[in-house]
């Protein structure tokens, strides 16, 4: 695994200056009193770019951001998004508890899961309910009830391309196959569903913001076939999440006021053909806050090898997505400046695996035990993707609030936490 990236790195990308600003000089005393590693998320830059989504968007009547709860699952990142007028984005009972306790309840919920067991239902249903997003047409038999709107998630299958993330569309397990999304809502609408929705996800961290149009005019056309060939309207089209941010210092970032502005056209021309047009809803969850995260480590070990490498006291358990995908995070040494001198290295942590590497071969200014290592772009799937492999916990979550304050917002785990599922009440069968 080789980390693609320019030579030559742009002071500001792809954290914020304001971020950096805020953030390096009080760093030192951050770790020193809370130790590290930890992930910190800033609560100005969080607010700032939901407020710019809801601007962008501004044109299109009904528009609603569905917060991927997945992202970054914290309480008090999803209070700070339900302040932004958010709702979410759920995918298991743990993400619909987690939003119903932040005050979320019916049409603050979009509940998107596949291969969905019986129980999963039952908790989308109750408590005020969701709005189910259905994987399957197999899925309308298996509700315990059939509730008045119903929603599927549409898979435009060869139609369409994907990536790497979520993968081509013919070969990802998720949605209703294009042959048969009629026969889902004509299911439903036997079942006793009178309100509708069509949502699609087709790809993650896209930069180009006309995927995201196109994928617009896509919805967009199989509603108007649907409502034409059933006699239904529908509430909402849901064009997923997948916009993308720029890990890398030379990527641009995503435009989302064009899309935005594009994605008015298509829905005022549509009323002006029928009359009438659903809403829009997304559901993104990196593009809000991914860029607003970091993960601070420190460096505490070297080793003179075929390479070099530096070793840090976070490991892949705390950000999974280079080891998993190859992917490229930013890593700045506050108070050493990159420049023409700097060195390639290994940025790797402590588990017994060999891709547990933050940086492969990165240019890095020279690293002394003790230093902090700043990793860009983990405020989403960098924490809510770790695991407990050879018995590594995940650190605590720090955020950096409007104020200037550093509040912890999770606890690391601890030792107690790992093995309190050893103990538990003994049960055999069959019994003696």
């Amino acid at each position: 695994m080789q980390d693609s990236h320019p030579l030559i790195r742009k002071p500001d990308m792809p954290a914020s200056p304001s971020l950096r600003q805020r953030l390096y000089p009080l760093l030192p005393q951050i770790a020193e009193h809370f130790g590290t590693p930890f992930h910190l998320y800033d609560e100005a830059g969080i607010r700032t770019t939901g407020e710019r989504l809801n601007r962008a968007f501004a044109g299109v009547p009904g528009f609603r951001e569905y917060y991927a709860a997945k992202a970054l699952p914290n309480p008090r990142i999803l209070a700070i998004a339900r302040e932004l007028g958010f709702g979410f984005d759920c995918s298991s009972v743990a993400e619909l508890q987690l939003a119903r306790g932040i005050g979320a309840r019916g049409d603050d919920l979009m509940f998107t899961s596949n291969n969905t067991a019986p129980d999963e239902f039952d908790a989308a249903l109750a408590d005020g309910g969701s709005i189910l997003n259905l994987d399957d047409v197999s899925l309308v038999a298996k509700l315990p009830r059939m509730p008045e709107r119903i929603c599927f998630r549409y898979n435009p299958g060869p139609a369409r391309s994907g990536n790497a993330i979520i993968g081509n569309p013919v070969e990802a397990k998720y949605g209703v196959p294009h042959e048969r999304i009629e026969d889902a809502f004509r299911a439903a609408i036997a079942r006793g569903a009178k309100r509708f929705g069509l949502h699609t996800m087709l790809a993650s961290n896209e930069l180009d913001y006309r995927y995201m149009v196109e994928t617009i005019a896509m919805l967009l056309s199989v509603v108007q076939t649907l409502s034409d060939r059933l006699a239904i309207r529908f509430d909402f089209v849901n064009m997923g999440g997948g916009l993308g941010i720029p890990y890398q210092p030379h990527q641009a970032e995503f435009d989302v006021e064009a899309l935005g502005a594009q994605a008015a056209g298509l829905f005022a021309q549509f009323r002006a053909q029928h009359g009438w047009a659903p809403a829009l809803h997304m559901e993104s969850g990196r593009y809000v806050t991914g860029p607003h995260g970091v993960l601070v480590t420190r460096a505490i070990n070297h080793k003179h090898s075929y390479r070099e490498y530096v070793g840090v006291d976070a490991c892949m358990s705390a950000l999974m997505r280079p080891g998993m995908y190859g992917a490229y995070h930013h890593i700045d040494v506050p108070g050493k400046p990159a420049g023409a001198g700097d060195v390639p290295v290994d940025v790797v942590g402590a588990l017994c695996e060999n891709n547990d590497k933050f940086a492969v071969q990165r240019p890095l200014p020279s690293i002394d035990d003790g230093d902090l290592l700043v990793i860009h772009d983990t405020g989403a799937h960098g924490h809510a993707m770790g695991f407990n492999y050879n018995g590594r916990l995940r650190p605590q979550e720090l955020l950096l609030t409007r104020d200037g304050r550093v509040e912890r917002i999770r606890r690391a785990e601890t030792l107690q936490d790992h093995f309190a599922t050893l103990d538990f009440p003994p049960d055999t069968w069959p019994p003696r």
